[in-house]
């Protein structure tokens, strides 16, 4: 395992000086393949595959296993191929570079990144398990997987020209499957586990009018044109109405207290008036607009209950499955908000 360890390292410090986007995607996809087959090499041709499907195996099960592999494998080409194609080849592409992006959103995209690679790294351990790897392959196997999951969206990002690669992003997708693989190893379980929550909200239609007064505009068009329109795109993409939340069971921390299993305490971070990267000015054609003083950023921070979906079992395997799947939102509930411009706040679901 240490070797296939080094062989990743090396081949990403390579494709960081020396690659495009295509090597990249054709040298992961032989090192996840490459590293599945290597843990074939454990099978037990005499294993009883006769289980019920979404039960977990004790032991590898090859039936599992290998379309497992398969999966992942051609999962990671395509997703990456259609990431390319819907949304990199629109933009100019250059050589490979850095971009220093700290602070941009209010870090509301650094808390994508912890978040993203944290619930990959969860997911795929317990898929991991499901057929029948043991409990250090299966801690790295979602390691290794969500980590390269995520830095391929930052290989992308440091051939366009609009971004760049980012350190900041990528310490980031480490920071989260480690939170993961921490937990995992020396606890057994998660007991601090990390969601996203996102109502989406109205904006502004009252005329805005640049700086020069021949153009308007509004907050609901600039949102509209950052964000997106549709519920899929706000919820994935507004940062002013997306909160992650940092989710601890109390439960697993004091067992011997009659506190319920199934309810977390949740901190949550959001942003609020952001309408730009690191400031809220934009363009629209020739037109100068900004809102700085009118709607000043701030950042947002949160406590409300959770409810721990994965401490709901049942005898069912397949809802016990969908339970573990959406364990990764945040149940909007009723939160207490201070935030930086010195505000506290009730929400009575967020």
């Amino acid at each position: 395992m240490s070797n296939i360890c080094l062989s990743i390292l090396y081949t990403f410090i390579k494709i960081i000086c020396f690659m495009n986007w295509k090597r990249y995607i054709v040298t992961l996809f032989c090192l996840i393949f490459g590293y599945f087959t290597t843990l074939a090499q454990t099978f037990d041709v005499n294993q009883e595959n006769s289980i019920p499907f979404f039960q977990k195996a004790d032991s590898l099960n090859k039936k599992r296993f290998i379309p497992s592999a398969a999966f992942s494998a051609i999962s990671y080409t395509g997703f990456s191929i259609g990431l390319y194609n819907a949304w990199y080849r629109n933009f100019e592409q250059e050589p490979f570079h850095f971009f220093d992006d700290r602070n941009e959103w209010k870090n509301m995209d650094k808390y994508g990144h912890f978040y993203t690679a944290y619930f990959q790294g969860v997911l795929v351990y317990k898929g991991a398990k499901w057929t029948g790897l043991s409990e250090d392959k299966s801690i790295l196997t979602g390691f290794l997987l969500g980590t390269l999951f995520q830095s391929t969206i930052e290989v992308m990002d440091g051939f366009s020209s609009k971004w760049g690669f980012s350190k900041a992003d990528i310490a980031m997708n480490f920071a989260g499957s480690g939170a993961f693989v921490v937990q995992q190893k020396f606890w057994g379980e998660q007991r601090v586990t990390f969601k996203l929550s996102n109502i989406p909200r109205p904006y502004p239609s009252n005329k805005i009018n640049s700086e020069d007064g021949l153009s308007t505009s509004s907050l609901e068009k600039r949102a509209n044109a950052l964000y997106g329109s549709s519920f899929p795109e706000k919820f994935l993409k507004d940062y002013n109405s997306q909160v992650y939340w940092m989710c601890i069971d109390i439960k697993k921390f004091i067992p011997s207290t009659s506190y319920p299993k199934w309810l977390n305490l949740a901190i949550g971070y959001s942003g609020g008036n952001l309408y730009g990267g690191f400031d809220n000015t934009w363009m629209e054609g020739d037109a100068l607009f900004d809102v700085n003083e009118m709607y000043p950023r701030y950042s947002r921070f949160l406590i409300a209950p959770d409810i721990n979906l994965s401490s709901i079992r049942t005898n069912n395997y397949f809802i016990n499955g969908v339970l573990d799947v959406f364990d990764i939102f945040h149940i909007p509930m009723p939160a207490i908000e201070y935030n930086t411009l010195g505000e506290f706040k009730f929400h009575f679901v967020i």
